[in-house]
């Protein structure tokens, strides 16, 4: 039997055909083995009416404070109100022993009495010398006398007319009222203190606090800034009773009513460099109080095509702030971008965006410049399990 021994020539043309076939092959292995593109939730930036607003320090104010005062001598007797409590205009709050002032009373009273006999005495002098005068019974001088006695005893009925008044002011202030409605304070003295002995005593406070006020304070620096963006036209201004403006409480707390901007001072403070602004809040349940800080958030001016992006699609280094954007052909490429204030959860970008741009907002951690991604839309208000699948889910729970 003869055996088939092949050439060299042959056994390179084999080889070569083999290998063909696998290059044919690995192509379509390496097909199969490519990951899909990346899934990511973006948001397509288009512009917004957006409010300014700037959040300012302040301090509470009471709308209106009297300061209850001792306006005559004597000793404390009773103290009537609780410390704390509501008071109306024209409540009993401290009695003052009346008898010394009574006594000054009935002593003014007694003068005025003579001074009215005086006068009439007077007045029945001049009657009878006027028909004598004209007779030449008394002489003129005598008249005259007459005359001026009986304006004399006039003048002392006046005086002592005043002196009753006085009194009388005196004993009603024995009896110690509130001036104004409002929350009172502790007594600053006790039942038996000598008060009003050469000065007007402090005895309590009382503090009008429903509605309150609310007493900013902004930068001049700010403030022209905001002006000179209205004047461009960039911005559109907001009048005091439009503005919108609430408080944050020292724990941090949304205080729940809203208030109104009453003004803005014509003065800088040089010692700060900053404008007093004053805003005035209801507070029905008194849980504002006098000399809180808060921070305010007042609304001071609008832009009407603002362009915003969710925060967490934002991405901060060293050279500042850019986000993922993707391409009409699909492909991630970075934006550095310029924020502003913040409004909610969103960054406004005053640089470095236009209308229409594709932002990447969740799967940031699966994409890099240059790939391509799959995208579907973000939606703010879905939970956080329900990410797509492959998408970062915003503020993961460690």
């Amino acid at each position: 039997m003869s055996r088939f021994h092949p050439t060299p020539l042959f056994a390179a043309v084999l080889a070569a055909l083999a290998l063909s076939a696998c290059g044919d092959k690995k192509p379509d292995a390496q097909a199969q083995a490519a990951p899909p593109p990346p899934e990511v939730a973006v948001v397509k930036v288009a512009p917004q009416r957006v409010g300014i607003t700037s959040e300012l320090p302040g301090r509470i104010e009471a709308v209106r404070v009297a300061q209850v005062r001792a306006r005559v001598p004597g000793i404390v007797q009773k103290r009537v109100f609780v410390e704390g409590s509501e008071v109306k205009a024209g409540d009993v709050l401290f009695r003052i022993d009346p008898a010394p002032l009574q006594a000054v009373l009935s002593s003014a009273e007694a003068t005025r009495a003579r001074a009215e006999a005086n006068v009439a005495q007077a007045n029945l002098k001049v009657q009878r010398y006027k028909p004598l005068v004209e007779t030449n019974a008394i002489s003129r001088q005598e008249y005259d006398d007459a005359l001026a006695a009986q304006k004399q005893t006039q003048a002392d009925l006046q005086s002592a007319k005043a002196s009753v008044q006085t009194a009388t002011l005196n004993l009603g202030y024995a009896t110690v009222t509130a001036p104004i409605s409002g929350r009172i304070g502790r007594a600053q003295v006790t039942e038996g203190a000598l008060v009003g002995q050469g000065e007007a005593t402090p005895l309590a406070m009382i503090q009008q606090i429903d509605p309150i006020y609310v007493n900013l304070t902004q930068s001049a620096t700010e403030m022209m800034a905001l002006r000179r963006a209205m004047d461009a036209g960039k911005l559109q201004s907001v009048g005091p009773n439009q503005a919108k403006i609430s408080i944050v409480t020292d724990d941090g707390q949304v205080y729940a009513q809203t208030g109104k901007l009453l003004f803005s001072d014509v003065a800088v403070d040089p010692s700060s460099g900053a404008i007093t602004l004053r805003a005035e809040f209801p507070n029905p349940k008194r849980l504002l109080l006098p000399g809180m800080y808060v921070r305010a958030r007042l609304e001071q001016a609008v832009d009407q095509s603002a362009i915003m992006v969710p925060q967490q699609a934002v991405l901060r280094d060293n050279n500042g702030a850019s986000v993922m954007t993707v391409g009409a052909d699909g492909k991630v490429a970075p934006r550095p971008i310029k924020t502003g204030d913040a409004q909610g959860n969103n960054w406004i970008v005053t640089d470095g965006l236009n209308a229409g741009d594709t932002v990447i907002v969740e799967g940031l951690q699966k994409v890099k410049p240059g790939a391509p991604v799959k995208t579907t839309q973000w939606n703010a208000n879905a939970p956080a399990g329900n990410a797509p699948a492959g998408v970062a889910q915003a503020n993961p729970q460690k």
